[in-house]
């Protein structure tokens, strides 16, 4: 290893980087390092084995550092290091758009590349509002998201968001944007295994802000097939289809985020496919390069495309648009990232192994202080009693257990560990998952 590489594994001081979504004094007094990955683990700085069970942040479902990606991005890098997407275009830069679009269900066959979950979130929010400005609807300015959501940290995203730590330090955020309730009720839905039966009927909320603010003035509706952030929870059955069915009534746009659902987490490439309902957008991230090179972006129906791209004259279609837009090494990435999820058959995998983790995970219900279950395609969540001393402790000292006693990492929420492993993870590597959470809950009670 050379002098700048050892560095940079086991910096002397972490004081400089002011962490995201961090106690960064906390972190710092006792530093969770993570300097080398490979497939399922990462390693620390000494070369201890850190079994991921979170995808990285959700996005690293193929595993990490794959081979064929990262001859991707080396050649890519070699070949091309960057090309402008305003006004010029690079061949990947379409390629990709191609294959993701043949990806979505329907006629969701437009692809606007940006690059993360965030500038997704803001951009679809941004098109939806241009569409109805174009097609002669400017009064639909209102944009409808949902207790407990999350589309990312833009003053869009947070805006429509639904999480109240996200938000209250930050303003007023977007005028003119309201929310449905949150889908979620632990009495009725305990211990679910998929989709909950009850609670399809929370998407007739929309009745109600229709009968508020009247249609012509809403936009678009806003929500994540299963609310990842919040502690994984997803829809009802026949939730999103509801909701289909009343943004068609009064002329609203259906925008699913799927930043963390897409490529492969439910099964599907698109959770969409799974649940049979074709928004109008689709927002995607994370997956689509398997973490390896940012990128994200929004699927559009065709309609949509066709109300902006209708004449030939040298006019810009959109004044939307970033200088990473379709970045070669992410495209590059993402290529290689998406024949790995089709040679192997990574999608139809988790299909298979979901009732395997379903079991196997909720074998964790007689734990200590366990409130609650939920599983569905390749992720799980269980949501432990509080401590006295405040919300979130309890799940801080269980991850800081994890990881420095049990060599493996979760994310948490509140008092909920949220676990989402890659697409690759093994039968006996779940089963290895569920042990060392046992035994940290029966640890940290």
């Amino acid at each position: 290893m050379s002098a700048y590489s050892s560095a940079a594994a086991s910096p002397n001081d972490l004081e400089a980087f002011f962490m995201p979504f961090t106690p960064n004094r906390a972190f710092k007094a006792r530093p969770r390092l993570l300097s080398r990955s490979k497939d399922m683990h990462y390693y620390t700085p000494e070369g201890r084995a850190v079994l991921d069970a979170t995808a990285g942040l959700w996005c690293a479902n193929a595993g990490h550092n794959r081979d064929p990606i990262v001859e991707a991005i080396q050649h890519q890098a070699a070949e091309m290091d960057f090309a402008p997407p305003f006004q010029y275009g690079h061949p990947k830069a379409f390629a990709v758009a191609a294959r993701i679009a043949a990806l979505a269900p329907g006629d969701l066959d437009h692809v606007f590349l940006c690059n993360s979950g965030s500038e997704a979130g803001d951009s679809a929010l941004k098109i939806a509002l241009a569409y109805h400005a174009t097609t002669g609807n400017a009064t639909r300015t209102r944009l409808i998201g949902r207790e407990r959501g999350y589309h990312g940290v833009g003053f869009g995203g947070i805006s429509v968001g639904g999480m109240s730590p996200n938000r209250k330090m930050f303003g007023s955020l977007l005028p003119g944007v309201d929310h449905l309730p949150h889908t979620y009720n632990r009495e009725k839905q305990a211990f679910s295994k998929g989709e909950p039966e009850w609670g399809a009927e929370r998407a007739d909320a929309l009745e109600n802000l229709v009968a508020l603010h009247d249609a012509s003035t809403i936009a678009a509706v806003i929500v994540e097939p299963m609310a990842g952030s919040t502690g994984a929870i997803p829809a009802p059955v026949g939730y999103l289809k509801r909701l289909r069915e009343l943004c068609d009534k009064y002329g609203i746009l259906l925008i699913f985020d799927e930043v963390i659902t897409g490529f492969g987490r439910l099964g599907y490439a698109f959770a969409a496919e799974r649940y049979g309902v074709v928004p109008d957008m689709i927002t995607f991230a994370k997956g689509v390069t398997s973490g390896a090179v940012p990128m994200g972006g929004v699927l559009v129906r065709k309609h949509i495309y066709d109300a902006f791209v209708k004449s030939d004259a040298p006019v810009i279609d959109l004044f939307h648009g970033y200088t990473y837009s379709a970045h070669p090494l992410a495209c590059a990435a993402s290529l290689a990232t998406l024949d790995l999820y089709r040679e192997e058959g990574l999608f139809e995998r988790v299909r298979q192994i979901e009732p395997i983790w379903a079991d196997a995970f909720h074998s964790l219900r007689s734990k200590p202080g366990v409130l609650d279950i939920r599983t569905v395609g390749l992720v799980g969540a269980i949501d432990f009693e509080s401590r006295a001393d405040g919300v979130g402790r309890r799940a801080y000292e269980g991850m800081e257990r994890l990881f420095h006693d049990e060599g493996m990492m979760v994310r948490t929420a509140g008092d909920t560990f949220a676990v989402s492993p890659p697409l690759i993870v093994s039968e006996s590597q779940m089963g290895e998952i569920v042990e060392k959470i046992g035994r940290t809950l029966d640890a940290i009670f």
